[in-house]
């Protein structure tokens, strides 16, 4: 019964049964050829049991193998390595299918390859995932043919392999390597020039010639009788926070992505990016309450800690409460952060419901703003108005897009930092603006 189920008739088999069907055909003018029309079915049927026989003489006609990372990185092309080896001792065709993960929604993916005696074959082909989750790979199903090519036997492979799919790890690494190299401007980084720097209080000591004047500590001089003065160091351990906003807002996908997953990818490359200034990075995400706190931290296994945060978080159905997320920063962030709030806003309307509680958390922080040009607006601004309904919808995009700049605006007035960006630069606009604030010293 094994031997039945994994026994398919190849395509050149069905092309000789119609050259015998239409001589058949033929036949029924010229007589003379129905006797070659079933001389050409007696060879047709035993070549058909010699292929079988041939394919079947060997128990372990070939093996394969898919070679799967353990992770996959969400919105990049991911390798997927098979290797075949052929123990026939004679010249085979294989044709390989793969039962891709259902997210992948491809049901076409097929390779096929010549295979000499006993050789071993290597390809691989590409994945692009956009979302992250699990994702379970079928059978790994190869048809082997003989040089007959009247059937092929199937062999399966590999059922159910799964491969966890987390932030995008690979834009992640391209940003640190640049980071490293000093070749951060290659991708529109800009190299700042540091014009300020942050100090932090170290001690109290004895005045000594040459010290500044202006770190006199005058309650320590009048305690002691004599001139006291505060010492300082650089600051280099900043709080970093990137807070997320899980709400339906983050729900709009552009170029298959999702904006939760765009800001998702900023912020482990970001987050690597400042652990390797020495910065602490933290991470809050929240709707219509408080999802995930990752405090912040500077330890070498933190970034571990944001992935594995970032990797389960979805979207919600719902509008998102800035007076709770006020609430929580208040209560849980108690030293002057740099928060980098990814949501996104399409009206001056929605910015203003929320405009309060985030001149509140101003107050306390330095507060950075991220949301997002809608890109398919630009393609209407851009198109030829040949007529009326197309000036209507051209007029209407534009008003949109004024509407983002003046969001801008607001928040510049507020004293928020705001900044609108297209989704696929979000990452290089974003540490830009780390950079900017780092340099001038308001971190």
């Amino acid at each position: 019964m094994n031997l039945i189920r994994n026994i398919y008739i190849h395509q050149r088999f069905y092309i000789y049964i119609s050259i015998i069907a239409a001589t058949f055909l033929v036949s029924f003018w010229f007589p003379i050829l129905y006797s070659v029309s079933w001389f050409l079915v007696t060879i047709l049927g035993v070549l058909f049991i010699g292929d079988i026989f041939i394919l079947f003489s060997v128990k372990n006609g070939v093996n394969a193998r898919r070679i799967l990372t353990e992770k996959f990185s969400n919105s990049d092309e991911n390798p997927v390595p098979i290797t075949v080896k052929s123990n026939y001792k004679f010249k085979v065709e294989v044709k390989l299918i793969d039962e891709l993960p259902s997210q992948f929604q491809k049901r076409d993916f097929e390779h096929i390859a010549k295979l000499n005696e006993l050789e071993t074959y290597d390809f691989e082909y590409q994945v692009k995932p956009v979302e992250r989750g699990e994702y379970h790979f079928g059978k790994l199903n190869v048809y082997v043919s003989s040089p007959l090519r009247m059937v092929a036997r199937r062999f399966k492979f590999q059922e159910n392999d799964m491969v966890s799919v987390y932030p995008s790890y690979v834009q992640m690494k391209k940003y640190e390597f640049l980071a490293m190299s000093n070749r951060l401007t290659e991708f529109g980084l800009k190299k700042i020039r540091r014009i300020g720097h942050t100090l932090e209080f170290e001690q109290i000591k004895n005045y000594i010639a040459g010290d500044d004047v202006r770190t006199i500590n005058w309650k320590a001089t009048a305690k002691r009788s004599q001139l006291m003065v505060n010492q300082y160091q650089d600051e280099k351990s900043q709080p970093i926070y990137s807070i997320i906003d899980l709400g339906r807002v983050m729900k709009m996908p552009f170029e298959d992505l999702k904006l939760l997953d765009y800001a998702i990818n900023s912020t482990l490359a970001f987050s690597n990016i400042a652990l390797r200034k020495n910065d602490k990075a933290g991470l809050i995400t929240f709707a219509k309450k408080v999802d995930k706190i990752v405090p912040a931290s500077n330890k070498k296994t933190h970034l571990n800690s944001i992935n594995d945060a970032l990797y389960s978080i979805t979207t919600k159905y719902t509008d998102s409460d800035f007076g709770l997320l006020y609430a929580v920063i208040k209560r849980k962030i108690t030293q002057r952060s740099l928060l980098i709030l990814y949501t996104n806003f399409e009206h001056i309307s929605s910015l203003k419901r929320q405009l309060p509680f985030m001149q509140a958390i101003s107050k306390q922080h330095l507060v950075v703003v991220v949301f997002f040009e809608n890109t398919e607006l630009d393609k209407l601004i851009t198109e030829n108005a040949e007529d009326l309904q197309t000036i209507y919808h051209k007029t209407i995009a534009e008003k949109f897009t004024y509407e983002k700049r003046l969001i801008v605006k607001e928040l510049e007035s507020k004293g928020i930092y705001g900044i609108l960006t297209k989704p696929k630069n979000l990452t290089v606009n974003v540490i830009n603006k780390y950079l900017e604030l780092k340099a001038k010293g308001f971190i």
